[in-house]
């Protein structure tokens, strides 16, 4: 299949470069898996759209300030970290930029010598395993030197860090949001709460495998990075019992829906309670667990758009792209929503 088959043409005037005041307020576009029928919403009127037939399954990680700035020791150059995966002893794989002032050996500051890095090797694409040292908590330091690692395409600064967590994030450990959560409000999810939704929260810490463009010509011959997923027994008996009364399974976010998917048997029974998981869902994948799905506008011929055309169809998700374009809706992390039901 060619990647080509996910394209199309986005003005740059709707990629959304900050997030709205009030994040229920964002629009929302409904798209039906079966005829392509769209129509045009806000996202507080989800509220209006879910019952008690219905749960709702939400990814609770949160992002960490994983964006460092530092200086090279000896010269002084400027190098900018992406810390990606924690592995052991303060080690973490990191995407450096530029990366070829970062060989095995150097050494980086930061914050003055609140934080030094020595880069330990060379791994997979470029990344760089980076030993930290410090005195005191790695968080805190992290929290006081770090920032969030907002995506490329966003260049204003973020005022506030919180908009780009979800309000339910409680689990540290993502390089980047699970951005159709970010819609949200407490107030929103209290509405739906008591309508009966059933909302279960599974972790699934976001690495920036699932943003990285595809760089194959074929569909077929992309590899997805591993993340990491976990979902609590007390979630997966949930899920289960759901599956079994005939309620409606309803990810928010691809971060959800593939952890679902990773997590469930050919039957739809959630059997895995943690994992590495490396799922690429595209066209001609059949959906265990996950029956409609919460999520954003997504970038052309990104892995993200090969999702939703596997859920929707990639006619019906072009057609419907089309249509966001032609009535301004704001595309990316901080853009409005599209509910695929």
């Amino acid at each position: 299949m060619d990647v080509k088959l996910f394209d199309y043409e986005l003005p740059q005037e709707l990629i959304a470069q900050d997030p709205l005041e009030d994040r229920s307020a964002s629009r929302l576009m409904v798209l039906s898996r079966e005829t392509g029928a769209v129509s045009h919403k806000h996202f507080y009127d989800i509220a209006d759209m879910l019952g008690e037939n219905d749960c709702l399954v939400i990814n609770n990680t949160k992002v960490i300030p994983a964006r460092l700035m530092g200086e090279k020791v000896g010269t002084g150059a400027s190098i900018e970290i992406l810390l990606l995966k924690r592995k052991e002893n303060d080690i973490w794989e990191t995407l450096v930029k530029p990366g070829k002032k970062a060989k095995p050996g150097t050494e980086i500051i930061f914050g003055g010598g609140l934080l030094t890095g020595k880069v330990l090797e060379v791994v997979e694409e470029g990344n760089r395993l980076i030993q930290f040292s410090y005195q005191g908590i790695f968080e805190e330091i992290l929290d006081q030197l770090g920032q969030m690692p907002l995506p490329p395409y966003i260049t204003h600064q973020l005022k506030d860090k919180n908009r780009y967590q979800t309000v339910y994030a409680k689990y540290e450990g993502s390089a980047a949001a699970p951005t159709a959560g970010l819609h949200f409000t407490e107030e929103l999810l209290e509405k739906l709460r008591a309508k009966g939704v059933a909302i279960i929260p599974v972790t699934l810490h976001v690495g920036l495998g699932t943003f990285r463009p595809v760089k194959a010509e074929r569909v077929e011959d992309h590899h997805m990075h591993a993340e990491y997923y976990q979902i609590g027994e007390k979630e997966a008996a949930l899920l289960n019992e759901a599956r079994k009364k005939g309620k409606r399974i309803i990810a928010v976010g691809t971060t959800s829906c593939r952890t679902l998917e990773s997590a469930a048997d050919e039957n739809g029974t959630i059997t895995r309670l943690s994992g590495w998981t490396d799922i690429f869902i595209y066209p001609g994948y059949q959906f265990k667990m996950v029956d409609a799905l919460i999520t954003n506008f997504h970038l052309p011929q990104s892995t993200l758009m090969m999702l939703v055309s596997a859920l929707a169809g990639r006619e019906h998700i072009m057609a419907a792209y089309e249509e966001a374009v032609k009535e301004r809706y704001r595309f990316f992390s901080f853009g409005d929503a599209m509910f695929i039901v």
